[in-house]
């Protein structure tokens, strides 16, 4: 089935990203893609000073618009982080999937907050504003069971683990890293991530604006479980399209059957809710 990865420029009106995003799920409908997934902040910028003023609530009016058009197209939409999340006064980074039908099929709180420092080069605090969430996050299309995260909660080789072992064939994150973590780990942890669990990775990122607060690497990917870059975007904003083939990721786990190699005797990571 083909996926297609939306690399939007996000600006800070709400109304332009959410109608200019839904013009590029339709192109991406049209061009035969069946999943389709937006970037983490597609309809605010990043930062912890703009959570507050963009949250909604999860289902709102990005939300609609969001399953609207997934109905419209009768595709599966990934919702990349549409908006902070708000819900019983905390913040949430939040990620939402619609199904052919409009239907809400799942809604990934972001696990593990980004809160880094790397002295003279980046500061960063989600903590600040936003609570964590606290489960996986899984859903079933008719042609494989895809896995959620985003954007830091890919470092967590436990968690795509746990997704491999529920049988997702696909992760997907959408994710912002920035220009000091994206060109030392956003295709080196796509890669790891594939590898280790003989699945497809795909991330989608915002594309690059120069002149914003936060500056997101861009180059939204597609990995295979062989752990081959397959797909890649540049800088700007573009619509990354790539078939998801899942007969060669049988073959791949039947060459190198680490799945059943596993010394669960020794070993083990388990998800505990």
């Amino acid at each position: 089935f083909r996926l297609a990865l939306i690399q939007l420029h996000v600006s800070a009106v709400k109304s332009d990203n959410l109608q200019r995003a839904c013009g590029l799920v339709r192109e991406a409908s049209a061009k035969g893609a069946k999943l389709v997934a937006l970037p983490e902040c597609f309809n605010s910028p990043y930062g912890t000073q703009y959570f507050k003023e963009y949250a909604e609530k999860i289902p709102g009016e990005s939300t609609q618009k969001l399953s609207e058009v997934a109905k419209e197209c009768s595709i599966y939409l990934i919702g990349g982080r549409s908006i902070p999340e708000e819900d019983g006064g905390k913040l949430y980074n939040t990620c939402t999937v619609f199904g052919p039908d409009g239907a809400l099929l799942a809604k990934h709180r972001k696990v593990h907050l980004f809160d880094i420092n790397v002295p003279g080069k980046i500061q960063f605090k989600e903590s600040e504003t936003l609570s964590p969430g606290n489960s996986f996050s899984m859903f079933d299309m008719p042609y494989c069971k895809v896995g959620l995260g985003i954007c830091y909660d890919m470092r967590f080789a436990e968690m795509a683990q746990i997704y491999g072992q529920k049988g997702c064939q696909l992760l997907i994150y959408p994710g912002a890293f920035n220009m000091t973590t994206g060109p030392a780990h956003w295709e080196l942890l796509q890669r790891g991530r594939a590898v280790d669990n003989q699945l497809y990775v795909a991330t989608v990122s915002p594309a690059r604006d120069e002149k914003a607060s936060y500056v997101a690497w861009g180059h939204s990917t597609v990995v295979n479980p062989w752990g081959e870059v397959i797909a890649k975007a540049g800088v700007e904003e573009t619509v990354v399209y790539t078939d998801i083939d899942l007969k060669k990721l049988a073959e791949i786990r039947q060459q190198i059957p680490i799945l059943s190699q596993k010394r669960c005797d020794l070993y083990g990571v388990e998800m505990k809710k």
